[in-house]
């Protein structure tokens, strides 16, 4: 067990207490979603299906297929798993799941082969293992807060306002925290006036990184290093979100640290600070170097980079923590300039647990192991309160 002060474990590594005495606390890991991240959700539920403790909890696995529907998903880590040629998909047959939307009648229910409603009884917290839209947005979670269910991570603002990358950074800079330039450039703007949002583009220089707003797992990035291929780029972006952002290229190295809310009235607690060096194949750290080419990347953690570094990636990580009002947990990511300075970059909400992802693997490096760091959010999200907090 890491020693570290920025850790502060407090009860981490221990079960919740079940809300019955009588049984231990049942957790519906939920998982795939409708948005262009539906893979990589299915491998972070691999991942933590078999990291849970099954005697400590009572497992369910539920698959949001790409149309939407909410299945029943057999118990089978191996069958969700990422790997090159193999995309995981939640099979959209099996029973269908209908979740509760009441406080007065809690349970899930599911359809039958022959289109009759069983109940499947209560559940205690939802781990929402879902990345993009339409489930690590606020979306899933304003579901959850109308039947007063418990669940792993932040609510519905602070998800949904560090989903969109431009109001993130209007929240980071409202706060004093140092962002990099930027342009934004809506569904509306680029219809009514293409040439304007693409001279605001162009105005920051080159390189830039054309994205869309509200995506992750570098679905939709490319780097532009002159003007003929900014529109091709925004274009792009647009196939995944109408609201594109165009960041200014920052030169120097790329640092994230991980988050955990701190118990009770503690502050939050940070892991030790982890680099990430793209070592061959790769312009940038795209979909393939994070999920399907470990060999191309490393993950060096702690990062080689001065104590004062170090100290301040951490502080920021924890004060993006805190401005976003994130709850459970978050990953902040950073540059660490060629002048010296740290630059926050974006805070994601739910952070990968692919065994292949920075979150887990910086936690695991500060002495908190997968197994335990899932048992530590799902005991965080047990004790929080439902309703407005």
């Amino acid at each position: 067990m890491s020693t570290d002060p920025f850790l502060q474990p407090g009860r981490a590594g221990t079960s919740a207490e079940p809300p019955p005495a009588r049984r231990k606390p049942r957790v519906a890991i939920v998982f795939g979603g409708r948005s262009s991240e539906h893979a990589v959700s299915c491998a972070s539920a691999a991942s933590v299906l078999r990291a849970i403790d099954r005697d400590a909890y009572d497992v369910l696995p539920i698959g949001i297929a790409k149309d939407g529907r909410w299945v029943l998903v057999p118990d089978d880590p191996a069958a969700l798993e990422l790997a090159p040629g193999h995309l995981p998909e939640v099979d959209p047959s099996g029973a269908g799941v209908v979740a509760p939307l009441s406080t007065v009648d809690r349970a899930l229910h599911v359809r039958t082969a022959t289109g009759a409603i069983e109940e499947l009884g209560e559940v205690d917290v939802v781990f929402p293992l879902l990345h993009g839209p339409w489930g690590e947005d606020g979306t899933l979670q304003g579901m959850l807060d109308l039947a007063d269910v418990r669940y792993v991570g932040s609510g519905v603002h602070a998800s949904a306002a560090s989903m969109d990358k431009h109001y993130m950074k209007v929240v980071f800079a409202g706060h004093g925290l140092p962002v990099g330039p930027y342009a934004v450039i809506t569904d509306r703007a680029w219809r009514a006036d293409r040439a304007a949002a693409l001279d605001a583009s162009s105005s920051m220089g080159f390189p830039v990184f054309v994205k869309p707003a509200r995506a992750g797992s570098s679905m939709g990035i490319t780097r532009v290093t002159s003007a003929e291929g900014l529109e091709a780029a925004i274009e792009a972006a647009r196939d995944h979100d109408p609201k594109v952002l165009v960041e200014a290229a920052i030169f120097g190295r790329e640092l994230e640290c991980a988050v955990l809310q701190g118990r009770d009235l503690e502050p939050p607690r940070t892991s030790e600070v982890g680099e990430i060096r793209v070592v061959k194949g790769h312009d940038f750290y795209d979909f393939e170097a994070k999920y399907l080419a470990d060999a191309d990347v490393e993950l060096v953690c702690p990062a080689d980079v001065p104590a004062d570094v170090s100290a301040e990636v951490r502080r920021l990580a924890a004060e993006a923590f805190t401005a976003m009002g994130c709850e459970g947990l978050a990953r902040v990511d950073c540059f660490y300039t060629d002048h010296g300075e740290v630059v926050l970059n974006e805070i994601n909400t739910m952070p990968g647990f692919t065994p292949h992802s920075m979150y887990p693997r910086m936690w695991a490096q500060t002495g908190l192991p997968y197994p335990r760091l899932v048992d530590e959010l799902i005991a965080l999200a047990l004790a929080r309160r439902v309703g407005l907090r």
